[in-house]
């Protein structure tokens, strides 16, 4: 038999309740049965007592195991019928079982309780119309029988259909904390997704610029000392600032609260010289140039694609990179142009899979769209961001 997981405080109270009924029905039934004079003496007292336990154990048990309360009421139900009792005040507890049942109850229990009302009604019915001592139908009786039937009927479902109404309502609740944990549990992946993105792009740009300058400054050691102090100077200020990036994005997983201040388009100005401090020719272009001020999110997209365009080119490319950035009033266009090396596969995408799958994120996540591949021996870049578009 399946309990169900109770509070302790819920437990008791459901034991209280039972010694209460006990308390009260047994003298009740014990007096009804000696002034009504039902046959049997003492054993009809010590069965109407049975009865009377039974029922306050199925009170007691009625929230632990619905299915073991209707059934212990069941069995008080047919002791009393088998002793020839009557209803009684004991027969109350029908109500509370059936409750529960509906209310509390397996699948199988909630229709089984469904039967029980339908079904003790017309056990009832019958036992006090067609049972020992009642003298059988008749055509004076019957009228008066299905009157009995019906309001037996109604007493019966309103208590399964109140426990019916509570379970609809424990189960929304239980749908809605289940569907708050699916949205909370999602936004919780958005946010490691981000973080994971964010560490990339930042990892991935920084180590290209300190290999650049380290290889350039190994090659220009011997011929030209002050560059390779410039060249590891430049891998000092870029390791520095990749750390402290890091330690911002460690201190997002720890505290997801504390997002803290992200790249924004006064930035780029920083990546621009990052990269022709690691020796590549660039040229940007802003025509037109943004009015106002773009959304925080869109320039953190921007800031972004653009840095792992850069990084690519660093990787994989040679100069000059030319990158185009056009500020129309609905939108804006990215564009990043640099010759690829000879010794890199025509089919292998520069930055590999991940870099390209971050900056297509990067532009979808503003509702825009991103284009990437060779073309005539150059990778190029091409995003279209819409201004006010976030999601």
């Amino acid at each position: 038999m399946v309990l169900r997981p109770l509070k302790t405080y819920q437990l008791i109270v459901d034991i209280a309740v039972a010694l209460v009924f006990l308390s009260l029905a047994l003298p009740f039934e014990i007096s009804t049965l000696r002034s009504s004079g039902v046959p049997g003496g003492v054993v009809s007292l010590v069965l109407g007592g049975i009865v009377v336990i039974l029922f306050a154990a199925a009170l007691a048990i009625r929230r632990l195991s619905p299915a073991l309360a209707l059934g212990v009421a069941w069995a008080a139900a047919i002791v009393q019928m088998a002793s020839g009792g009557a209803p009684s005040f004991v027969d109350f507890a029908v109500f509370a079982v059936l409750y529960a049942a509906a209310a509390y109850g397996s699948e199988r229990v909630f229709w089984l309780g469904l039967a029980s009302a339908l079904g003790g009604a017309l056990v009832a019915t019958l036992y006090l119309y067609a049972g020992p001592g009642s003298g059988g139908f008749s055509w004076e009786t019957i009228s008066v029988a299905i009157a009995v039937y019906i309001a037996a009927t109604f007493a019966l479902m309103l208590s399964w259909t109140a426990g019916a109404l509570v379970r609809t309502a424990m189960r929304a609740r239980e749908n809605r904390l289940a569907q708050q944990r699916a949205e909370a549990d999602a936004i919780a992946e958005q946010e490691r997704v981000r973080i994971a993105r964010d560490m990339h792009d930042v990892v991935a740009h920084s180590l290209a610029v300190v290999i650049a300058q380290a290889d350039g400054a190994r090659y220009a050691a011997k011929a030209d000392p002050d560059a390779a102090t410039a060249a590891l100077g430049t891998i000092s200020t870029t390791a520095r600032s990749a750390l402290a990036d890091v330690r911002l994005l460690l201190t997002q997983l720890r505290h997801s609260q504390a997002d803290g201040p992200q790249p924004t388009l006064a930035d780029l100005e920083e990546l621009y010289a990052q990269v022709r401090a690691a020796g590549l020719e660039l040229r940007v272009d802003v025509d037109p140039a943004p009015l106002g001020t773009p959304p925080a999110a869109l320039q953190l997209a921007v800031y972004r694609i653009l840095q792992e365009a850069l990084t690519n080119a660093l990787r994989h490319g040679t100069g000059p990179v030319d990158v185009l950035l056009s500020w129309h009033p609905d939108r804006v266009d990215l564009h990043v142009r640099n010759l690829l090396l000879a010794t890199v596969p025509a089919d292998a995408p520069p930055g590999g899979r991940h870099g390209l799958i971050g900056m297509r994120e990067r532009a979808q996540l503003v509702g825009g769209s991103l284009d990437a591949g060779e073309e005539a021996g150059a990778f190029v870049v091409r995003a279209r961001l819409p201004i006010g578009g976030a999601t």
